[in-house]
């Protein structure tokens, strides 16, 4: 079988590094809130262009505390996708807000910015755009109409760290890239250990360049209170522990490799389904940087390529069969046209990506899908 993704071949990488760090922390008897903690704060600050960075136990939590932070809750709006994983409108729930559902672009699998403004109503708080796959949403046009209707945006970056837009005058990294997870007033990113910046557990992360909003999320995230033994107000216990801070910030320091590695993987899926009409690969748009978190195809007889592909040896997945929409967490909510987002959860089917992905995988792979797209069209 070729997996959707093998952390073991990137433990033999870093192991020795890890288990060192790991160690380390075990013998100091500080688990909590450690220097690790806040290095790690500082770390991802300065790799996503940002004034402030806190650490978090989950993505889930990043979404849900931002929301928190800006004060979003009963009787407001917040508007985002259906085509993502449900922690983005878990998260709304959880604070009592509503979610407002807006279509995807049919190419890239992004909230359409377009769209947007003929969702913005006197209730509207918030945009929650969706860096789905790695792919980076258009940003600047999102930011220009949450300014002209005095928005939040809270980008959930929760598949994407180290994607960003190619653009040195607005850069805020040595790469020369604007990063995402910088441009939101607050933004949000999981280390849960699939992302291509994993923990070792459940982790999480928000940045902001605002030192009021710091300092509110590190107060809901330890409680509610700045200072111990005092409360201000109903926080959480969020604190990601010292183990999985040491393990990330020995990750870190391969994370602009392994992206680099997926995009080369990427690239070679392309050549190979080069000419393949019935493939439609990723779209990167100009003057972007995605970082493949998922390598995803639309294909026809999706779910029976789906089948023969697992019969065969390859570790194919469908993020996300069912869009947010249509799921029964939602059912309450009006009634919602959402063609693009329909259509591609029916179209829709990941490949295995990872850094150590090998050529000679790919090529399994691709001849795999050709041949599942061939038999499946002859049974049509």
């Amino acid at each position: 079988m070729i997996p959707i993704l093998d952390s073991k071949r990137q433990y033999a990488q870093i192991g020795a590094e890890v288990e060192k760090e790991v160690l380390d922390v075990l013998r100091s008897g500080a688990y909590i809130l450690g220097r690790h903690n806040k290095a790690l704060e500082e770390d991802l600050a300065k790799f996503t262009g940002t004034k402030y960075a806190v650490a978090l136990n989950s993505g889930t939590d990043a979404l849900h505390l931002a929301l928190r932070a800006l004060d979003i809750g009963a009787g407001d709006e917040v508007i985002t996708v259906a085509f993502t994983f449900v922690a983005t409108t878990e998260a709304i729930g959880i604070v009592g807000a509503t979610p407002v559902f807006v279509d995807i672009d049919n190419n890239t699998f992004n909230i359409d910015p377009a769209k947007i403004e003929a969702a913005i109503t006197p209730r509207t708080k918030a945009i929650i755009p969706v860096h789905l796959y790695g792919q980076p949403c258009d940003m600047d046009m999102i930011m220009d109409i949450a300014k002209r209707h005095n928005l939040y945006v809270i980008e959930d970056c929760c598949q994407a760290i180290g994607a960003g837009v190619n653009d040195r005058a607005a850069a805020n990294n040595a790469a020369g890239r604007k990063m995402v997870g910088s441009y939101g007033d607050i933004n949000c990113f999981s280390f849960y250990p699939t992302k291509n910046l994993g923990a070792m557990g459940d982790g999480g992360l928000c940045t902001t360049n605002s030192e009021a909003l710091r300092d509110r999320l590190v107060a809901l995230r330890n409680h509610g209170g700045a200072v111990r033994y005092y409360h201000d107000e109903i926080g959480v216990n969020s604190r990601l522990d010292e183990v999985q801070a040491a393990i990330l910030r020995v990750k870190l320091n391969y994370i602009n490799e392994w992206n680099e590695k997926r995009r080369k993987n990427a690239y070679f899926y392309n050549e190979l389904f080069a000419g393949h009409a019935d493939i439609q690969t990723p779209v990167e748009l100009d003057g972007t940087y995605c970082v493949y978190h998922q390598y995803t195809v639309k294909i026809p007889n999706r779910d029976e390529v789906h089948k023969y592909l697992q019969e065969n040896g390859v570790g194919a997945m469908i993020y996300y069969p069912v869009p947010l929409h249509k799921q029964k967490v939602h059912a309450h909510l009006a009634p919602v046209s959402l063609p693009n987002t329909e259509d591609n959860t029916s179209l829709v089917i990941s490949l295995p990506m990872f850094p150590e992905l090998t050529q000679d995988e790919q090529r399994t792979v691709a001849d795999t899908l050709i041949a599942a797209l061939n038999k499946t069209a002859a049974a049509v």
